[in-house]
């Protein structure tokens, strides 16, 4: 490096994606001088459309705990359409609907997991939208931005990195985070995916946005009134599940409040099921799997693709060395599974959380020891582990139905448990103002888990994973690994009854106020203490936030 920069940044950011841009706008809003440096420019495509409700309460968290409110912008449908405009879809459920080869969909083999009243309606990301807002909030919080900047050398040293650019510049600062993603230039130069996978996980990838895409409902053959769905498939992100592989449907047109046309799709496939054809054009491949399962193939009948298809043969990948120091990778610079279950969005968001609160106090003592980030590490290892084990658990049973169908309520409830926790800990922060709460959630036995703390959780999760391992290697019928799997969710004292977790044969999990209440009876006198305080504390607050004229998440 030729020349030495004439100013030093105390956080230099690869990346100013949604991640990289929430991270800087935290740090500057707390005085920290921050470059953002990106090698493209804002609007620009981005996976990661659908959110999930933790993903939501983890923005939630961070913008409160972190005094930038702009981020609660992203958290529900309302605001997104209202402030940034009318180019998102609406969430309703998570629904998933398994297709059998060559035969028109089951409609008695669905799932759906409805998003309750009391919560605020989630939007369809529009990436282009969404990232391009929290990168101008970054902005006019003050970080300094730079894009078109394609780095060519990173230097680290013991009082700070030094980072150059294509075009000859030079940028200086005290600490170094990579937000970049697949191709972080800082895993590149450490050589920290040189080595074999630590992941399970295997899959292949190919996505676009497309014009003309059928409303799910529309190519469906429901055989009664039973198995009408209590949301509209289309009024929310569809997965059309089949052995080997799933197809996602999720549009941002499915509202009338919408303009935008668009509707993202993408095939995600087991290479080992299906390996694919050499030379053959990414167009092709779907369109022979809309062959196969007929109703995909009616959904996707008139669509045409918006832009280029995009194809990644490797979806999985983890980083070796995650903080070091004077540097950190961050989000999918760390790694990343599947897009199976959107966990992306909300690792991403609890990483910056715990990320920037240390971040901000290396700042002002001039301590950015890689053992003061030592839990960042085991955090984002912790949520790639467990998206490897839930991920590969879940393809394992997409062959039966039965079997996918425990696996569904598992995750389920799962993510439930773990949203509750962190909805209680904002609600006390929301109350007093103490930063405690969000940092007592730190001290648990399974960092990156979905529910870190609950060792009964974790068994049950870890025997699924046993199980549908079995079931894969041909040890154990999907019957009767499913049988089991249900009968531990019908035990458990952990796992809600009347909202239809632990109840097999119910396809719809829809918590209306008449469930709700029976819950809570249920929670009252037979439920573990510590899902009692989560049931009856959330549903107290999120009563009580109605009343008042809001929602939570």
């Amino acid at each position: 490096m030729s020349t030495a920069p004439d100013r030093t940044y105390d956080v230099a950011i690869l990346g100013s994606g949604l991640g990289g841009s929430m991270l800087g706008a935290v740090l500057a809003r707390h005085g920290a001088q921050v470059l953002l440096l990106d090698a493209e420019s804002h609007p620009r495509f981005a996976h990661g459309e659908v959110p999930t409700p933790r993903s939501m309460v983890a923005l939630r968290s961070v913008a409160e705990r972190y005094g930038v409110p702009e981020l609660k912008t992203i958290t529900s449908f309302e605001n997104c359409t209202r402030i940034l405009g009318p180019q998102f879809g609406i969430q309703r459920h998570w629904g998933f609907l398994r297709h059998r080869e060559g035969e028109r969909q089951d409609p008695r083999e669905v799932t759906q997991s409805v998003t309750p009243a009391l919560m605020h309606t989630a939007a369809h990301l529009y990436r282009q939208e969404i990232d391009s807002h929290v990168y101008h909030t970054a902005i006019r919080y003050g970080c300094t931005p730079r894009q078109g900047f394609r780095v060519t050398e990173i230097a680290l040293a013991g009082d700070g990195v030094t980072v150059a650019g294509q075009d000859g510049s030079e940028y200086r600062a005290r600490y170094l985070v990579d937000a970049s993603g697949r191709r972080s230039p800082l895993v590149d130069k450490l050589g920290l995916r040189d080595g074999p996978s630590p992941l399970k996980h295997r899959s292949r990838m190919t996505s676009s946005h497309l014009i003309g895409v059928r409303p799910t409902d529309g190519v469906l053959a429901p055989r009664g009134p039973r198995d009408l769905p209590p949301v509209p498939w289309h009024q929310g992100s569809v997965h059309h599940l089949f052995d080997g592989g799933w197809v996602w449907v999720t549009p941002f047109d499915n509202t009338p409040r919408s303009r935008n046309p668009l509707c993202s799709v993408g095939l995600v496939l087991d290479p080992d099921k299906h390996p694919g054809m050499p030379g053959q054009r990414a167009a092709d491949e779907v369109a022979a799997f809309g062959e196969r399962f007929p109703d995909i193939g009616r959904q996707l009948a008139d669509a045409a693709p918006f832009r280029e298809w995009e194809v990644v043969d490797e979806v999985p990948y983890a980083s070796s060395q995650l903080v070091g120091d004077r540097w950190c990778l961050l989000g999918e610079s760390a790694g990343f599974v599947d897009p199976l279950f959107s966990r992306s969005l909300s690792d991403t968001t609890e990483a910056v959380s715990a990320l920037a609160r240390r971040l901000i106090r290396a700042v002002t003592d001039d301590d950015f020891s890689a053992e003061r980030f030592a839990y960042v590490e085991r955090l984002q290892r912790g949520f790639l582990a467990f998206d490897d084990d839930l991920v590969r658990s879940a393809y394992a049973s997409f062959d039966d139905y039965d079997l996918w169908n425990a696996v569904f309520r598992i995750w389920a409830w799962g993510s439930g448990g773990g949203s509750f926790r962190l909805q209680a800990a904002l609600t006390r922060f929301l109350a007093d103002g103490r930063d405690e709460h969000f940092t007592a959630l730190e001290d648990v036995p399974h960092p990156g888990f979905c529910w870190p703390d609950h060792d009964g959780f974790k068994g049950l999760f870890d025997e699924m994973v046993a199980r549908c391992a079995a079931h894969r290697a041909g040890e154990l019928s999907g019957r009767d690994a499913a049988r089991d799997l249900a009968a531990r969710l019908e035990a458990a004292d952990f796992v809600p009854k009347h909202l239809g977790f632990a109840e097999r044969d119910e396809r719809f999990l829809n918590p209306t106020p008449k469930k709700i209440i029976r819950s809570l009876r249920w929670a009252r006198t037979g439920a573990d203490p510590q899902v009692r305080q989560l049931l009856v504390g959330n549903v107290q607050h999120a009563v009580g936030s109605r009343l008042r004229g809001r929602r939570i998440f």
